[in-house]
């Protein structure tokens, strides 16, 4: 199971196509691809454990180097290009990269990425003088070829990313098949024949690896290189697509198209729509089940790979709600002494027996999300009825979720409270009909009477100078104080319950 296997055997079949320029790669291609992004790097003097990184928008290359670095041994960090400078810098210092794989989208950048990362060697693939010498390479195997593994970053305690590191496969057989594939292969139905839409940013966990899992099986991957509802029911009609995977924002953007757009595509080659990464708002799941059939497959699980759930259209009638029964590991909801409750009782969701991590550079961390029993914990609060069936009720940190990508509130946080007008601060995720949630930041300014719009429009430009867009809070609020316990502690839980409880009261008021 691995794209050299399926170049042997069918080497003209598409392992990728771009969907916005029709640019195809064959697994012959991708397999010869491969092989010089492995050799080039030998060449750089990386070998097996090392770590390499890229920073990319969505093209065919990324494939190359991911297959590359996974059939050198190497670790390979995936980058988002929407954060800033120091953000990325931040991810190749903690990752210690060897290598950054980039392109001209991060010009303005490279400066300051330069200045604090002296150590890490950028690599452009919009570089001529760089293209020919990967070209240049032998498009054959190393000579010691060696299975490697992502390196994702997920939320840290101090508000900074943490990578979620995971053992190298011990056999280092880079065909070897792994928990996901058969996943995909047992619950979801991917195989040789999927023809595999990816509408989100690779740097994502779950793009990455589904596309990976796609390429093991020998399917074809459709990969957007940015999403747009009509463009996505068009590919879905053009390739006879029949998996694919999403967020509940792209259901939102699609379900927000006139009746005669949606209509006017065939979606009926659709086997398994696969959705995760935040909850889907009940109606919202119920409209797509009504237009696209039982084809919706949800699933629970984490960069961390600790356990995973499953829920089937038909199971998600009579269980509305609910993120599924563990197909990996076994749940364990515990209360806060670490003691497991009893059904519909809500706790932490531990998984026993799962996937094995830890946090880069964080061991505290990982001791937070083990329970002395050794089982896990992504931080999320739920039940589970007497079915088994797990109901997310909390999520870890306060995380928010806008748009199927995480946000970490405590980096806003830290960084609000540097500001020289600002004396506490707290950052929520409010509802949003679009993105699920809106950042929101509640703020008490050192002075009062400079709260307004003034400060508002002050404090975003501070904010955008360090973080990316998709952080900066699309709403700032200003209070005389934030409801903080003696020891310091903020009680963020009342906050979201006021905002959420107004969210909800205003559409009462709207549907009365």
């Amino acid at each position: 199971m691995h794209p050299s296997i399926h170049a042997r055997s069918q080497g003209d079949k598409p392992a990728v196509i771009m969907a916005g320029t029709g640019q195809q790669i064959s697994y012959a291609q991708l397999d010869r691809r491969s092989s010089q992004i492995s050799q080039y790097l030998r060449e750089q003097g990386i070998g097996i454990g090392d770590t390499v990184a890229l920073c990319l928008e969505n093209r065919a290359e990324y494939f190359d180097i991911v297959w590359g670095a996974q059939r050198a041994g190497l670790i390979f960090v995936a980058i988002s290009n929407r954060l800033t400078a120091d953000e990325i810098g931040y991810i190749l210092q903690d990752s210690g990269a060897k290598l950054l794989f980039t392109s001209d989208y991060l010009t303005p950048h490279l400066d300051g990425i330069r200045s604090a990362c002296p150590a890490t060697l950028i690599v452009s693939l919009d570089d001529a003088a760089t293209l020919a010498e990967i070209d240049a390479m032998p498009d054959t195997p190393i000579a010691d070829e060696r299975a490697g593994s992502d390196m994702l970053y997920s939320s840290g305690t101090t508000g900074r990313p943490k990578g979620v590191r995971l053992p190298l496969p011990e056999d280092g057989n880079i065909a070897a098949s792994n928990t996901l594939v058969a996943l995909a292969q047992g619950a979801f139905g991917f195989g040789p024949d999927s023809v595999y839409l990816s509408p989100a940013p690779l740097y994502h966990a779950a793009p990455l690896r589904w596309c990976m899992t796609v390429h093991k099986l020998g399917g074809t991957v459709i990969a957007m290189e940015k999403f747009d509802p009509e463009a996505a029911l068009a590919l879905i009609e053009k390739y006879k697509v029949n998996v694919s995977q999403w967020v509940p924002t792209h259901f939102t953007r699609m379900l927000k198209l006139p009746e005669e757009v949606r209509t006017r595509y065939d979606v009926s080659s659709l086997k398994s729509a696969v959705h995760a990464a935040a909850p889907c708002p009940v109606p919202v799941k119920k409209a797509m089940i009504d237009w696209w059939g039982p084809v919706l497959k949800e699933y629970y699980a984490g960069t961390e790979g600790n356990g995973f759930t499953f829920i089937s259209s038909e199971d998600w009638l009579t269980h509305q709600g609910s993120v599924g029964r563990a197909l990996l590991g076994t749940i364990r909801i515990c209360d806060e002494s670490g003691e497991e409750v009893a059904a519909r009782s809500e706790g932490t969701v531990y998984f026993e027996g799962g996937g094995k991590f830890e946090y880069h550079n964080d061991a505290g961390k990982t001791r937070e999300a083990t329970h002395p029993q050794g089982w896990t914990t992504l931080g999320d609060v739920g039940w589970v009825d007497e079915d088994g069936f797990l109901y997310l009720t909390d999520r870890k940190s306060f995380m928010i979720i806008s748009g199927g990508v995480n946000i970490y509130p405590q980096e806003i946080e830290n960084l609000l409270v540097s500001h020289p007008k600002v004396a506490d601060a707290a950052v929520i995720g409010a509802p949003c009909p679009d993105m699920g949630e809106r950042v929101v930041a509640i703020v008490q300014p050192l002075d009062l009477s400079h709260a307004g719009e003034d400060l508002a429009a002050e404090l975003s430009t501070y904010l955008r100078a360090s973080l990316s867009g998709v952080k900066v809070p699309r709403q700032i609020d200003f209070r005389d104080d934030l409801p903080r316990h003696p020891t310091g502690k903020l009680y963020k839980r009342l906050l979201r319950d006021e905002y959420w409880a107004a969210a909800k009261a205003a559409e009462a008021m709207a549907g009365a």
